[in-house]
């Protein structure tokens, strides 16, 4: 069952419990998966239950774009001219610049999952619909996630139901909601969002780990992008050490959000984190709900570490 907690031991159950415990009394929901890669021992709650992915998106179309750049089909250093005036709305990367620029297409890549530039992901968008990616992701049997529109969509949707009004957008978004995954808003409601679970995350990043989806040369250099993240306040607030390394990506949107990758102890333990969650508080920083995510992660990671 989707809202069974479930672990590899008691103490493994337990951890979960006390995540699920951690997130409520944060006023976060959400679900939560970790696998060590080597055992395959894991834990998590409500692991299959979907959530609006916001710019966990970047993560399937990076991939699906080196797929592509490794079957020839693009060329990495392809330049992509970008307007201002034009661009998708963001507080990253090139969607603030003032100026014309030209960038290659890899390096648009490294901006979206860098610092999550939607810009810079909406161009890549414009040469790979949303549509492929999620049929490319379903000819390689990667169930649970599915891609239907462009980070440009997020904000358009907000100001058609709330122009000029953040506030508003971000109350909506948290009180505006069903239990089966209906929404007032269309990019948060799971029928029409890109969307995705924490046990199809996990899968993803385990795939991708293993070499077990697309080419080696794709998931190599993926592996390697995914490790310039700048955001460091969920996963990393509370797994800062010399002796771990994290490749993940975060999404973030009015009451949403996650975080998804791969940690790696010093040990040589491998082990696959999908945190999705839901603010049910209506603010936009919220400090401890990121808090309460690393917190989350730590758990995880020290109960299936070797």
């Amino acid at each position: 069952m989707t809202a069974e907690v479930f672990g590899f031991s008691g103490e493994a159950v337990r951890t979960a419990h006390d995540i699920r415990a951690d997130w409520a009394g944060t006023g976060l929901r959400g679900s939560l998966h970790a696998v060590n890669l080597e055992t395959g021992e894991d834990l998590g709650f409500d692991v299959h239950v979907p959530y609006a992915l916001a710019s966990v998106s970047k993560l399937p179309l990076a991939l699906v774009a080196l797929d592509l750049v490794a079957a020839g089909e693009l060329d990495p250093s392809s330049p992509i001219d970008l307007v201002p005036g034009s661009m998708t709305r963001g507080p990253t990367g090139v969607a603030l610049f003032r100026h014309p620029s030209r960038i290659a297409l890899e390096d648009l890549l490294l901006l979206m999952l860098s610092v999550s530039d939607n810009a810079a992901a909406d161009a890549v968008f414009e040469l790979i619909p949303p549509e492929r990616v999620t049929r490319t992701l379903q000819a390689w049997g990667c169930d649970g996630i599915v891609v239907r529109h462009p980070m440009r969509r997020l904000y358009e949707v907000a100001a058609a139901v709330a122009p000029g009004n953040p506030v508003l957008a971000l109350e909506l978004a948290v009180r505006a909601t069903t239990d089966g995954g209906g929404h007032v808003l269309p990019t948060l409601d799971i029928a029409a969002a890109t969307h995705g679970t924490a046990a199809g995350l996990v899968s993803l990043f385990t795939r991708i780990w293993t070499d077990g989806v697309s080419v080696p040369a794709a998931t190599a250099r993926l592996r390697e992008l995914l490790g310039h993240q700048v955001s460091r306040n969920r996963f990393s607030s509370e797994l800062t050490a010399d002796s771990l390394t994290i490749h993940s990506k975060t999404g973030t949107f009015l009451n949403l959000r996650h975080e998804a990758g791969v940690v790696t102890t010093a040990g040589g333990d491998r082990i696959a984190v999908a945190a999705l969650t839901a603010s049910t508080v209506a603010a936009a920083s919220q400090p401890e709900a990121d808090r309460a995510i690393g917190r989350a992660a730590r758990a995880a990671v020290d109960v299936l570490r070797l």
